[in-house]
């Protein structure tokens, strides 16, 4: 329970610092008033909770509530006119800061604390405080159960379930346990309760088939509007043509990051993944999670960008700690020059979002395996491509002949074609200067050639469709040459 310690004392610190308003973003509403009971207990003040529904009402003794002052202005004007040094804890108050009155009203109680010390507790799922508010302010933040607490909550949700069931109990697998309660960390004491719940009132057991739908669940209760991916099941992530010193370098890294590893062996943070476009690079950042047996979670730069000030980086240092909360996973930055790469021209956010990203690559605690990709290097600051940002630069290149014929069957297997009907040497040799995505567009070109002719594809209807086909390496040839002379001596092929 110390984590729960923690939060009571950061809060009693913030009242005895003679702070008016205290900022609470939390779903844990009973936690958050039974934390303040036991502070006016403490501390001899009375504590009052706030809601639109009830009104106001004293709840370190029995009373009735105050219907009448259910308003937001008519409560913020009696705290005001009362002068009543305590605790108000105020529920969902965020909706009522965009009034001017509310505002104006707030202010006014805040400046004057010194005659009388009432400290408001501003309680939401995500409280903006206008500018003007701000510096009479303090933020709180509610402490999630530890591992040891986590455990706990499922112990009690099995002893819940034995007792609905005759007194049998729950059987668990203690590797399925130990995962479940590891899967649930950095969840509120509300949502680690009810998925762990749903582990195991099913079928009475804890086991490894349970861990996905956590992991989802959890996921979803995390995500902030379509801004973070999500992908479990990445094994099959693993089988991609190529890519062979990728694989190899991260198999041996394997262990480490998933924290088998002697002492004083860093975990491995990350790669950057250069290379030409349509070589697979989104296919080496699958890839990476797929060996490393972990979720993948893709970030989208263009979801995060907001037009207020500020909420850019937010939603940039949201993320990223949502991705710590998931870890060990992958966290795959698509295109990354799009989203830091912005110039003078966008008042600055770009290098805003540049400084927290690499902030967080300095400092971050927990196993999540950075993978950036990037299509532009001159788009790339230099901050972020200098040695020691990322444990490796990989360049991915054209495929030769073997890779070639590789992908081609990959994909000709992935629609349902036997690859040994086909001259896959044939078909790697009249492919030369393809990326991965040409080859894949030519099969597929194919098959609807075939279908329309009434026919199966076969090994000429690709090569015609190849025939036919000028790749990038041909259209952007002068670019794609540059990039190879760049990266030849600056990053190691990752075929």
């Amino acid at each position: 329970m110390r984590q729960a310690v923690e939060s009571e004392r950061d809060l009693e610190l913030l009242i005895r610092s003679r702070i008016p308003l205290i900022v609470v973003e939390t779903h844990e509403e009973r936690r958050l008033l039974d934390l303040a009971r036991r502070l006016a207990v403490a501390l001899r003040l009375p504590v009052f909770k706030w809601t639109v529904t009830e009104g106001l009402r004293r709840i370190d003794i029995d009373s009735a509530p105050q219907r009448f002052n259910a308003q937001a202005a008519d409560v913020l004007a009696h705290i005001k006119g009362a002068k009543l040094a305590g605790l108000y804890v105020l529920l969902d108050i965020h909706p009522y800061l965009d009034d001017p009155a509310h505002v104006r009203l707030l202010k006014d109680i805040a400046l004057q604390y010194d005659d009388a010390p009432a400290t408001l507790l501003l309680v939401g799922h995500e409280v903006d405080l206008p500018a003007e508010l701000k510096r009479f302010s303090a933020r709180l933040r509610m402490s999630l159960p530890d591992e040891a607490e986590i455990r706990r909550i499922v112990n009690e949700v099995a002893a819940d379930w034995r007792r609905g069931n005759g007194g049998a109990a729950a059987k668990a697998d203690p590797a399925a346990l130990d995962r479940l309660v590891t899967n649930l960390a950095g969840l509120a004491r509300d949502d680690v309760r009810r998925l762990a719940r749903g582990s195991i009132v099913d079928d009475g057991a804890i086991t490894g088939s349970d861990i996905p739908a956590v992991m989802k669940s959890k996921h979803a209760l995390l995500a902030r509007g379509g801004v973070l991916g999500f992908e479990l099941d990445t094994a099959r992530f693993s089988e991609v043509g190529g890519l062979k010193r990728l694989k190899a370098w991260l198999e041996q890294r394997r262990g480490p990051f998933l924290g088998h590893a002697p002492p004083g062996l860093d975990r491995p943070r990350g790669v950057l993944l250069l290379g030409v476009q349509g070589c697979g690079k989104s296919l080496a950042a699958k890839a990476t999670a797929g060996v490393l047996g972990v979720p993948l979670l893709h970030l989208d730069f263009g979801a995060l960008y907001n037009k207020f000030y500020g909420e850019s980086e937010r939603n940039l240092r949201e993320s990223l700690a949502t991705a710590e909360i998931m870890a060990p996973c992958v966290l795959w930055m698509d295109e990354i020059e799009k989203g830091i790469a912005g110039g003078d021209n966008d008042g600055g956010t770009s290098r805003r979002m540049l400084g927290t990203l690499l902030t967080w690559m300095a400092e971050r605690g927990k196993p999540v395996f950075l993978v950036a990709t990037a299509n532009d290097i001159a788009g790339l600051p230099p901050e972020l491509v200098r040695k020691g940002r990322f444990d490796e630069i990989f360049f991915v290149d054209l495929p030769d002949a073997a890779v070639r014929a590789e992908i081609a069957a990959i994909h000709l297997r992935k629609r349902g074609l036997d690859p040994q009907r086909f001259d896959l040497a044939r078909i790697a040799q009249a492919a030369e200067g393809f990326a991965g995505a040409e080859i894949e567009q030519a099969v597929v070109s194919a098959l609807y050639a075939s279908h329309a002719d009434g026919g199966e594809p076969d090994t000429d209807a690709v090569l015609s469709e190849i025939t036919a086909t000028r790749p990038l390496s041909v259209v952007m040839a002068e670019r794609i040459d540059a990039l190879r002379v760049w990266a030849a001596a600056r990053t190691v092929p990752a075929d």
